[in-house]
Order: structure tokens, then C-alpha cells, then sequence
């Protein structure tokens, strides 16, 4: 594998369109959580159910896009996913009902993995070259954060901006209103990013030609399974995937438990969300310069002790600053997961021109609390409401930290050493 086979401005085109693509399905329901229960008349376990119809669709989309991605080259399925995505967009404006809202969920499980998740995670892979994986996917996922975080505020502001009285007299006509502005502009947004890729994330021919193949085999498949560097990752993704869906309850703890306002709740996801660029970028050098499986085995060990810190109840709306500090020791551990799991691939001996279905089957378990974490959160949050029901919340934080960990150092045992 060549070193930089693609200029820092397709990294960063990357990382424009991997946060964008998620922005309708999830990072305004992270953002406006509890304006989207009212404004979509929706308990927490309805919404669960929406992310699961979306992780259903997404697992057969891994297992048949991943191999799609060894087969074509990267620009024209993003920039395709991203406009599909945000056409989807126009239905989540209208505030559809249950029904229709599932099938939008299922909708953009289609466009956001079958042909937009293998090709990111592969060009990522190119991009980092043999000797900056870390820095690669690193940069890759703290970028998407500060994406996320951009939108995020911006977002935040235009719902403040429609909105003429105090928050806590605010209708719920106004609210509807003001966040189906706050929709309509972020998908205007996301297409213009599909045009930027369309236009702009252009590969050298002959380094397309390296990392494509013809046909993809069930011979080649079953090479990919006989690593157990995949069978690991499975493991490691799905414990570390568990920690980011849960990252979704913190503005709805800030309402339930600190007793926020509405736009002060959404304030706090957004501040989540400004802490990820910060761990990426850190822990992406940090990684390339030490050692990226050990950096993963720390980061679940951050991430358990940080749950147990909300799981035992200690946090409450008189203790402010342990909430912040709780919120940035887990958000901490979480982001630096999320960018270590994909860095390792080049440690584990994973052929770099079967990336794509290395990515599709392993994403396959990995990815699986799209189906079932909502549900889980929504059933605990509802069957123990208030501090009790996030406290349960946090314990199954702990849980799947503690696997996570033993499957990272399973890992860095295995490949840790150069």
C-alpha cells in the first residue's frame, strides 16, 4: 500500500460527507431529542423502534454493499447516497406518522450503508497509507464530530432564531415549526456536499485500478473470515457502537435528571458532540506514533469507569460540574473507540483490496445495536422513569465496556507487537 495515495482535501471531503449522510437519521434526534418525542408524538421506545427498522435494513446492507466497495471506486456512491439521503429529508419535515417515520427510518438505512459506509471505510484506508492509519481514522471520525458539532449549533441557533417568546412558553406548533426549519436546511446542506464529492473526490486512474476488484469470490470471502482479526472486530465494534448510541440519552438526562429547558438540553448534545473532533485528532497521533490496539484496550477501560460514574447514581442537578466531568471521561472513552476499531485493520493483517467486504461482514455483527440498543434504551428509560432508568441505561454501558475490553486486549495480544 502506497503512502497518501490521495491529497488532504479528499480527507477532508471524507469527512464532510461521513457526518453529513447521518445528520436527518441521528444527530438532530441526538441534538433535539425531546423535541423530536413531542414534535413526532413519540415515547422513547417508539423512537427505539425507528433505529431498529433502520438497523434492520442497514445489516443486509453491509453484507451486500461491503463487497461493492472492492468493485467500484468511491465519489459517485457517496455523492448518490448523500442526495438520496436528504431527499428522505423533505417526508421528515412533514412530520409523517408512526408508520411512515419507520419507513423513513428504513429508507435511510439503505442510503446511509448500502453504498455509502464500505466505500468511506476503504478510501479512509487508502488514504492512511501504511504508516498513518491511526492519523487516518482518527482524523476521519474527530472530523465527522466537529462536523456534527457545526451542524449541531447551527442547527440549535436556527431553532432558536424561529422561535419569538420564552423557550419554556413555546407551543407545540412553534417548536414543530421552527425544528422543521432547522430539517429543511440541514438537507439542502447535505446536497450541496454530494455535489462537492461528485465533483471534487477524484482518484488517480491507476491508483483506482489498485484497490478495485473485478469480481469478488466465495473463495475471497472466506479468506476475509478466516482472520481472526475480523471475528475480533466484530466484538470490539459492536461493545464500542453500544457506547455511541448511548452518548444519544445525555441531552434527555440533561432534561430528565438536571432538569435543562429544552434548547439548554440540546446544548448539552452539541457540547458532546464538540468533544469528539478533540479525541479523534489526539488519539488518531497519539496511536501512530505508539501503538493503536493498545489505545483501544484504554479506551474501553476509560469508558467503563466513566458509566459507573452515571450508573451509581452520583450525578444529580446539584452537582453541575461532576455532570460535565462524567459526560466528557465517557464521551472520551467512546470517541477514542470509535476511532481506533477501523485503524487496526492494517495491523490485522486485513488485505487492504478486500477491505470493502472485510468492512461489510464484520460491520454485520458489529453494527447490530442499530437493531437493538434503541429499543433497550427506550424499555429502560420507560419501564424506570427518571434517575433510576438512566442509571440502568449506564450499567448496560458498563457491561459492554467491560467485553469490549477483554476482546481489545484478546487483539492487542495478538497483534500489538511490530
Amino acid at each position: 500500500m502506497h503512502k497518501n495515495k490521495a491529497p488532504w482535501y479528499f480527507l477532508l471531503l471524507l469527512i464532510l460527507a461521513g457526518e453529513s449522510v447521518f445528520i436527518l437519521p441521528f444527530v438532530l434526534s441526538r441534538v433535539f431529542r425531546p423535541t423530536v418525542l413531542e414534535a413526532f408524538g413519540l415515547n422513547n421506545v417508539e423512537l427505539g423502534i425507528c433505529f431498529t427498522v433502520y438497523g434492520i435494513v442497514a445489516m443486509l446492507s453491509y453484507l451486500f454493499g461491503g463487497p461493492l466497495a472492492d468493485k467500484y471506486p468511491p465519489r459517485k456512491s457517496i455523492a448518490v447516497a448523500l442526495w438520496m439521503t436528504a431527499l428522505g429529508g423533505l417526508v421528515y419535515a412533514n412530520f409523517p406518522g408512526y408508520t411512515i417515520l419507520k419507513i423513513l427510518y428504513g429508507y435511510w438505512g439503505f442510503t446511509t450503508i448500502f453504498i455509502f459506509w464500505a466505500p468511506m471505510i476503504k478510501a479512509t484506508r487508502v488514504w492512511g497509507g501504511t504508516a498513518s492509519q491511526g492519523k487516518a481514522f482518527g482524523f476521519l471520525d474527530g472530523g465527522r464530530g466537529l462536523v456534527g458539532a457545526l451542524f449541531g449549533v447551527m442547527s440549535v441557533f436556527v431553532f432558536s432564531l424561529f422561535i419569538d417568546i420564552d423557550i419554556s412558553e413555546t407551543t407545540l406548533y412553534e417548536s414543530k415549526s421552527a425544528f422543521k426549519n432547522v430539517i429543511l436546511i440541514c438537507s439542502g446542506i447535505v446536497v450541496l456536499v454530494g455535489f462537492l464529492v461528485w465533483f471534487f473526490m477524484k482518484m488517480d486512474r491507476k491508483a483506482e485500478e489498485e484497490i478495485i476488484l473485478d469480481k469478488i469470490t466465495i473463495s475471497e470471502i472466506k479468506e476475509v473470515l478466516r482472520l481472526p482479526s475480523v471475528w475480533l472486530l466484530m466484538i470490539i465494534i459492536l461493545c464500542a457502537y453500544v457506547g455511541y448510541k448511548i452518548t444519544d440519552v445525555f441531552s434527555l438526562y440533561a432534561r430528565d435528571v438536571m432538569l435543562y429547558d429544552q434548547v439548554q438540553s440540546a446544548q448539552i448534545g452539541t457540547f458532546l458532540l464538540f468533544i469528539r473532533p478533540v479525541i479523534g485528532a489526539l488519539i488518531g497521533v497519539l496511536a501512530d506514533r505508539t501503538e493503536t490496539t493498545y489505545w483501544l484496550v484504554v479506551s474501553f477501560v476509560v469508558t467503563f469507569f466513566g458509566s459507573l460514574l452515571f450508573a451509581t447514581g452520583i450525578i444529580s442537578n446539584s452537582t453541575t460540574a461532576l455532570f460535565f466531568t462524567s459526560i466528557l471521561i465517557v464521551a472520551t472513552g467512546v470517541y477514542a473507540a470509535r476511532s481506533l476499531y477501523f485503524a487496526v485493520m492494517e495491523r490485522g493483517q486485513i488485505p487492504l483490496m478486500l477491505t470493502g467486504t472485510a468492512v461489510g461482514l464484520i460491520s454485520l455483527i458489529g453494527y447490530t445495536p442499530d437493531i437493538f440498543a434503541g429499543p433497550a434504551i427506550g424499555f429502560l428509560l420507560e419501564n424506570s422513569p427518571g434517575a433510576t432508568g438512566h442509571q440502568h441505561v449506564f450499567w448496560l454501558l458498563a457491561l459492554f465496556s467491560l467485553i469490549g475490553c477483554i476482546a481489545a486486549w484478546y487483539y492487542f495480544r495478538l497483534y500489538g507487537k511490530k
